[in-house]
């Protein structure tokens, strides 16, 4: 593991392994009878201490599988030399269990604690329930240790992982919402230009053209009419660039009919759409800048539940122009759904309400036909404005 990872209380329980070892290793070197189990407890500390010092071992799993053999090779000898040094085996569980994978690591604490009561048992000291149930406890107690921290801790990075994932898609959704914001405020303020001002000099603009004609010839107000009518026209074109410029971007750089047809061009993942295409039915004439806008939305609300819900093969958008209303129609081949347990449902969504609210704002009707297993029509029809024929 590398040092810089290491939270306080790692540090601190490392500290504590290496006091815990340093403490045993004197233990056993000043009990020891002979000088061969003072010179392989210092030998047993050397090998240890290397290990703890060279950043390869911590660093690098091979590195660690090498040493660690090396050092469980010297507590042997010292074993060989002295029952004392059955108590460095507790220490040891911990190195096991910490750099060996789990699979190595309980067969390897469990030939450690075999070896430690082997030890006891050769050197002929007094057999008692203590001698076996000893190793066999630290070694127990030092797998729930570690085992038990190794779930904390991956517990630890699940839920730090989750909370980044959450600051992030928080971070995306308030970007979202301050566009959808954005462009529904310019939506409202180009709805409110047309409706109102383009409307309001319109009007200005017929009512001067009449009494410009009721006027007799040579009449001394005709100029002024004139100039009036002049800059009624000029603010109504300026008042309409506003319109156009506050639109949505889908239809900055094209017609209605321009932004559905890329509606259903293939994304970026085909797979992961249905096959999409738009017809064009009866003669197109230019629509007031709001039934541009519902159209699009509607259609894009629509398809969009076609892409996350329906599993469909094909979809199909159709934009009729008639006589006296215009129609759009998003249908599809998917797994369909019943309109009334979705409208019931508290879990209905806002999509389909927020279409129909569209439609019925402009004075139209929406409608959505639809059953398990067969599909799903959408449809709005929009009462083309005085003005505005086919």
């Amino acid at each position: 593991m590398d040092p810089r990872s290491l939270t306080p209380v790692l540090r601190a329980l490392r500290l504590c392994l290496h006091l815990l070892m340093a403490g045993l290793l004197a233990l056993a070197a000043v009990r020891a009878a002979s000088g061969a189990g003072v010179a392989l407890a210092v030998l047993t500390g050397v090998v240890y201490a290397t290990g703890s010092a060279v950043p390869s071992v911590r660093e690098s799993q091979r590195a660690a599988a090498l040493w660690l053999p090396v050092l469980c090779a010297s507590w042997l000898a010292l074993l060989w030399a002295t029952p004392d040094g059955l108590w460095v085996a507790f220490p040891l569980y911990f190195l096991q269990l910490h750099l060996l994978p789990v699979r190595w690591a309980l067969p390897a604490v469990a030939l450690t604690a075999g070896a430690a009561i082997s030890s006891y048992v050769r050197h002929g000291a007094t057999l008692n329930p203590g001698v076996f149930i000893g190793p066999l406890l630290g070694g127990a107690v030092a797998v729930a240790t570690v085992l038990g921290y190794q779930a904390l801790y991956r517990e630890s990075e699940r839920r730090r992982r989750m909370v980044e994932e959450l600051i992030v898609t928080r971070a995306e959704l308030v970007a979202a919402e301050r566009h959808a914001g954005t462009l529904a405020e310019r939506e409202r303020l180009a709805r409110e230009i047309h409706d109102t001002l383009a409307q309001g000099l319109s009007s200005i603009q017929l009512l001067l053209r009449a009494a410009e004609r009721a006027l007799p010839e040579g009449s001394p107000a005709a100029g002024h009419i004139e100039r009036a009518r002049r800059a009624a026209q000029d603010n109504l074109a300026e008042a309409r660039r506003f319109v156009r410029a506050l639109s949505p971007p889908d239809l900055e750089h094209g017609s209605l009919a321009a932004a559905l047809e890329r509606l259903c061009e293939p994304g970026p993942d085909p797979e992961a759409a249905p096959r999409a295409c738009f017809t064009v039915s009866g003669t197109p004439v230019e629509l007031p800048t709001p039934y541009e806008v519902a159209l699009l939305r509607i259609a894009q609300s629509a398809f969009a539940n076609t892409v996350r819900h329906s599993a469909a093969a094909r979809a199909e958008i159709t934009l009729s122009f008639m006589d006296a209303s215009v129609t759009l129609d998003v249908v599809d081949d998917g797994k369909g759904f019943d309109p009334a347990l979705l409208s019931s449902s508290a879990d209905g969504g806002f999509g389909l309400p927020a279409m129909r609210s569209r439609a019925e704002s402009l004075g139209g009707v929406f409608t959505v036909e639809s059953a398990p297993g067969q599909g799903t029509a959408v449809a709005v029809s929009l009462p083309l404005p005085a003005g505005v024929s086919t």
